[in-house]
């Protein structure tokens, strides 16, 4: 993929288990179904008009970009390989987001399209039936589960198609307990040789503390370690441990806290405390695209090679500057830049 400058064309690879939508515009919705392919080319403006059409208006409240779409085609698996393999030669790394609850497929493809700005990766969308739905969060939480074996086929396809190098997974809020997942079946169907190529990254994870302890233990420690993005102040978060019975989200601990110190260190997991970047929505739960954004453009400024050496539990100070050397590889997962 080319770097993105100006209104540069951004190629987004998109994978979901979503059934078609029954209504224009052409997408899917939020219904079950076998896995798709889609090809999506993007371009990033200063402004396009609000609402989504035939033309391909994504728009996302509260973001400095809009997207127009200016091609998007079927696959069959076949060309979607090939298309990775070609997307591949001009790239870094391949990225597979995972978005969030409440998020329909319109919304999912701007996000990752949104993160690829700037970075030399191979984009690749995995989006699970979602009920882009507010009060869906029950069946989104079902919609996960349903999607933990084609998150598990397409990590595995993806290891095949590229035999070398790594491939960062990025799961946001509801996201992250479905990688969380789809690793752990991975590690019990002894399949290491997957697990073994992935740089893994979790935003905002809206996972019950006490389950991440479980699934951290039967994945184990990975190489580089797994990183988790949280926020003290994540309102999304706070109303899933409500309606959880009070039973706290990972997501919403803070790096103060012993309890996640230790957590970081039985896991071997890096956990960064983003709570002092601004954020991007009123719920604070999208902060990540703050960290990803100033990232990358640092990186690109200073030539930082960084990368994943240590595990623990690590703060931003109040100007949103990394204080030790564990937040680069973090913020290039993130970023889609390592």
């Amino acid at each position: 993929m080319e770097k993105a400058r100006g209104n540069a064309e951004i190629t987004v690879l998109a994978v979901t288990d979503r059934s078609p939508a029954s209504t224009p515009p052409s997408a899917f919705g939020g219904g079950r179904g076998a896995i798709s392919y889609e090809q999506f080319t993007m371009q990033a403006v200063a402004s396009a008009p609000g609402g989504y059409s035939g033309a391909g208006v994504v728009p996302h409240n509260g973001n400095p970009k809009n997207f127009v779409t200016t091609g998007r085609r079927e696959l069959d698996r076949t060309s979607f390989e090939q298309s990775v393999i070609r997307l591949q030669k001009n790239a870094d790394i391949t990225v597979v987001f995972v978005h969030g609850y409440n998020t329909s497929y319109q919304e999912a493809v701007f996000r990752l399209a949104q993160l690829s700005v700037g970075a030399r990766t191979v984009p690749i969308l995995f989006s699970w039936p979602s009920q882009a739905d507010f009060r869906g969060y029950v069946t989104d939480r079902d919609a996960t589960t349903y999607a933990r074996d084609d998150l598990v086929q397409l990590l595995t396809l993806l290891t095949r198609t590229l035999p070398r190098g790594r491939i960062a997974v990025v799961g946001h809020s509801m996201g992250a307990w479905l990688v969380m997942e789809a690793l752990r079946q991975l590690r019990l169907e002894g399949r290491d040789n997957v697990i073994a190529r992935l740089q893994v990254g979790l935003a905002s994870p809206d996972i019950d503390i006490d389950v991440f302890r479980k699934q951290a233990a039967v994945i184990g420690r990975l190489t580089p370690p797994l990183t988790v993005l949280v926020s003290k102040d994540d309102r999304a978060l706070a109303v899933s441990s409500q309606i959880a019975g009070g039973n706290p989200r990972l997501g919403l601990a803070s790096a103060y806290d012993p309890k996640v110190q230790e957590i970081a260190r039985q896991s071997g997991t890096q956990i960064i405390d983003i709570t002092t970047l601004p954020a991007t929505d009123s719920l604070n739960h999208d902060r990540f695209v703050a960290f990803a954004a100033r990232y990358a453009s640092s990186a690109r400024d200073s030539g930082s090679a960084g990368g994943f050496r240590h595990a623990g539990a690590f703060l931003l100070d109040t100007t949103g500057r990394i204080l030790s050397a564990p937040f680069e590889g973090t913020a290039r997962i993130i970023a889609g830049s390592q």
